[in-house]
């Protein structure tokens, strides 16, 4: 009887393994499915059954890591609560991302993303990332927040900073310092108009966090700070990838392309089978708060946690062919999508699970649809497919396109 020959560890941090991930996903997951990495001394988790348990159990996994994460530059959010303030912190801002106003905003969204397709519908050849979906996600934020917005390249450098900031795992000090810049530069800016807003209350969201209350409990202009600035990340360069990535994805199958221009209703499914096969946040982190085993190994407490998304969402053990991009697929329940019970691991899951699920599904099932029907015969300029970038956060740095011009 041969041997197995176990691969070699996946050093993460490699040029490799950035520029293919899922190749390596795949040796994490037969092979190391809980891998310590020695530079970050994180413990990376790929299988779909351990990022499940680990994001449910808020008791053995806890947000702390969000206090080096994120704190440093915009302050504490829900994001990294936990317990009665996480309760009362998510329950303040739920109706404005899945209650009545999200309603209100939905035409709005439409309408910003015809403006922007407008502005490029007959070029004839166009880089979607560059002048659509690098853009359309933060100018929803800014309508929501009712913000200039001439001042969209600094909300684009704040969050960019930001997600540099989150994903630094080898502590490179020109990244550290650009999210202190953003630390200085982003409070200057929002503190004054949060002030305002609360003196002079509006319909928009700010002043919709002003007056939002519960058990007496309000939120404070810092909180809201920190609010906005999670917002800008989380409704921000996540979207834009989503977006780009699916369509990326569509582009090279071309009958389920085609299914979606037929029927435009398949563009949510289009959308949650990308979330599935190329999510755009693909390493969340959580923190071990006791000794836990996971998959025959123990991570000591206090140990940083790197839930591999990219990974879990293409484990055979819980999905069949999940190499295959397929928007039919049927072990993918798409009414339970956008909730914490959905199938894939993209918004996370349990009490953690992303709130604004709901406005990301909008904005990319309007960014679908009306691409298609502005460009019906959409291709890759050149026939170039483009390279996806990112460890954290995944998707094409480019994607330029062709299509014949709109009378």
């Amino acid at each position: 009887m041969t041997a197995t020959t176990v691969p070699e560890k996946p050093n993460v941090l490699s040029q490799e393994f950035a520029r293919d991930p899922h190749t390596y996903y795949r040796i994490m997951r037969d092979y190391y499915p809980v891998l310590h990495d020695d530079v970050s001394g994180y413990y990376f988790v790929s299988r779909y059954e351990d990022v499940e348990r680990i994001y449910k159990d808020s008791v053995g996994f806890s947000n702390e890591n969000y206090g080096f994460q994120m704190e440093p530059v915009i302050g504490r959010t829900v994001i990294q609560m936990g317990g009665r303030e996480h309760s009362v912190n998510r329950h303040l801002v739920t109706p404005a991302l899945r209650g009545n106003y999200l309603n209100e905003m939905l035409p709005q969204v439409d309408d910003l993303a015809g403006e922007m397709i407008d502005e490029f519908r007959h070029a004839g050849r166009v880089d979607l990332v560059e002048q659509f979906t690098k853009w359309f996600p933060i100018n929803v934020v800014v309508k929501m927040l009712d913000l200039p917005r001439g001042d969209l390249p600094k909300f684009h450098n704040w969050y960019s900073s930001l997600m540099a900031f989150l994903s630094n795992l080898t502590n490179d000090p020109e990244i550290h310092a650009w999210g202190m810049r953003t630390q200085e530069e982003y409070p200057a800016y929002i503190l004054p108009i949060i002030a305002e807003r609360r003196r002079n209350p509006g319909t928009d969201l700010i002043s919709r966090l002003t007056q939002a209350e519960i058990d007496g409990e309000q939120f404070s202009d810092e909180q809201i700070k920190a609010l906005i600035g999670l917002l800008l990340i989380a409704g921000g360069e996540t979207t834009d990838k989503a977006i780009a990535s699916t369509i990326k994805h569509l582009l090279l199958n071309p009958d389920q392309l085609e299914a979606v221009k037929k029927d435009p209703a398949l563009a949510t499914n289009a959308l949650v089978e990308n979330l599935r096969y190329h999510p755009p946040v693909q390493i969340i982190l959580r923190t071990a708060t006791a000794d836990i085993e996971v998959s025959g190994t123990t991570i000591p407490a206090g140990s940083v946690v790197a839930c591999v998304n990219g990974a879990a969402n293409r484990d055979e053990r819980r999905f069949e062919n999940p190499d295959e991009f397929d928007i039919f697929r049927p072990d993918l329940n798409i009414r339970q999508a956008f909730a914490g019970s959905a199938d894939h691991i993209a918004f996370a899951l349990g009490r953690h699970f992303c709130v604004g699920s709901l406005l990301a599904k909008r904005e990319g099932e309007t960014a679908i649809t009306q691409i298609l029907a502005a460009m019906p015969d959409i291709r890759f300029a050149d026939g170039a497919v483009p390279d996806d970038v990112g460890l954290f956060t995944r998707g094409p740095e480019r994607l330029v396109v062709e299509f014949t011009p709109a009378a």
